[in-house]
């Protein structure tokens, strides 16, 4: 993404796509992932911990639950955001909207052992 200014793989399946940048809740080093947005809520990111179905939440969920404040870079420009989890009453709204942005993600969600998290990446207000 950096070669592009952002441009490359911009979106997929018809969904924006960002890299996030979680610290490694061991290694305390820089993970960075790419990422689709389903839905953007106001200023609100939502990200599905689906990992395909796995039974396993996928990495980048346990570094941002270590540790929320994360770096997103989105249209080229990176920023410091904060991660957490959506409440249950959250889900119930967000849930369809993200299955109405994919439809795999329900089957991703039915395939999986575990409760697929969703995560809202919202902006850190400026220092």
């Amino acid at each position: 993404m950096t070669l592009t200014r952002g441009r490359l793989g911009s979106r997929a399946m018809g969904m924006e796509v960002i890299e996030l940048i979680t610290l490694g809740r061991r290694s305390g080093r820089a993970h960075r992932t790419m990422l689709t947005v389903p839905v953007v809520d106001g200023d609100s990111l939502v990200l599905v911990a689906s990992k395909g179905g796995d039974d396993r939440d996928p990495d980048w969920l346990a570094n941002l639950r270590r540790e929320p404040t994360v770096q997103v870079v989105r249209r080229g420009e990176t920023g410091e955001w904060r991660a957490r989890l959506a409440t249950p009453e959250e889900c119930d709204v967000l849930w369809p909207r993200v299955v109405a942005a994919y439809r795999a993600y329900d089957r991703y969600r039915r395939r999986a052992s575990r409760d697929v998290p969703l995560v809202l990446c919202e902006p850190s207000p400026p220092a």
